[in-house]
């Protein structure tokens, strides 16, 4: 059996934060047996190999020849809710990035034209090497961003066409409600939303627009396949004025201007009917 079984073993009973006993007890085996397993000096039976599959939620496919240690935590965690490449055909991918001479990290830039592109070359190599890069100096050197360029006026007063930067997010356990994110998915592309997490409940995210105009969805955990924090923006284009205060400044210089024409035709009528009377 190969050595990958007894560290994918180990790896997921830490995650789970589960001893040795507290495994061997569930599945009805001794400490030292699992062990063994662990250790790679034993080698399980079907029964035993289907009872840990069925205990980690994984399948035998995965826990036998995928080396889960070199995967992300939030590639583990797709994998570890259901989205398991021999379960249901997905993929799981190891973010795909690039670095600078100096061996730092890039950070890539998707711009308008080449989002559609990005929803099925985020994971290329060959697409992501040849996105045009930068660098922000006062961001950390220990954490992944990547810029993307939104469109339209769902997010305003970030204004259509802005470059919004995220970091990446590996553990989507850490997505907090209420705060703005990045989201790729697999059916709708880049996505620029307040999020709500529901992923451990319901298996979803809902998402927010800040224009009020746009009603509020939800992204299904499977459709999901990139999250990133959002971090800052850069744009070209001053933010929309406050609409509610400008309208009402409208409104009001609208009707001074309409009591000033009542006047001045009220005036220019009396002055006609005072002519009249002589």
């Amino acid at each position: 059996m190969e050595p990958t079984f007894g560290q994918n073993i180990k790896l997921l009973r830490k995650r789970r934060s589960r001893t040795q006993d507290d495994i061997a007890l569930a599945l009805n085996l001794k400490r030292s047996t699992l062990s063994g397993y662990e250790n790679g000096v034993a080698e399980p039976g079907i029964e035993a190999l289907l009872a840990l599959a069925k205990y980690f939620k994984i399948s035998v496919d995965t826990l036998l020849s995928v080396d889960l240690s070199v995967l992300r935590d939030s590639e583990l965690y797709q994998l570890e809710h259901g989205n398991d490449i021999f379960v249901n055909g997905g993929n799981l991918r190891v973010l795909t990035t690039t670095v600078d001479s100096n061996n730092k990290e890039n950070i890539e830039i998707i711009n308008q034209k080449a989002s559609a592109g990005y929803r099925t070359g985020f994971a290329d190599p060959e697409y992501i090497k040849v996105l045009p890069t930068f660098q922000l100096p006062f961001l950390s050197a220990d954490r992944k961003y990547r810029t993307f360029q939104i469109t339209g006026d769902s997010m305003l007063p970030i204004p259509d066409k802005s470059f919004v930067t995220g970091e990446f997010v590996q553990n989507w356990d850490m997505i907090r409600d209420h705060q703005a994110y990045i989201i790729l998915t697999l059916n709708d592309g880049i996505m620029f939303k307040v999020t709500e997490n529901r992923l451990k409940t319901e298996g979803r995210l809902m998402l927010h627009s800040l224009n009020p105009l746009y009603e509020s969805y939800s992204v299904d955990l499977n459709d999901l396949r990139e999250v990133w924090r959002f971090v800052h923006y850069i744009s070209s284009e001053l933010p929309e004025p406050n609409l509610p205060v400008n309208q009402m400044a409208g409104a009001l210089a609208a009707l001074q201007n309409e009591v000033a024409g009542i006047k001045a035709k009220m005036a220019t009528q009396g002055k006609l009917f005072d002519d009249d009377s002589k």
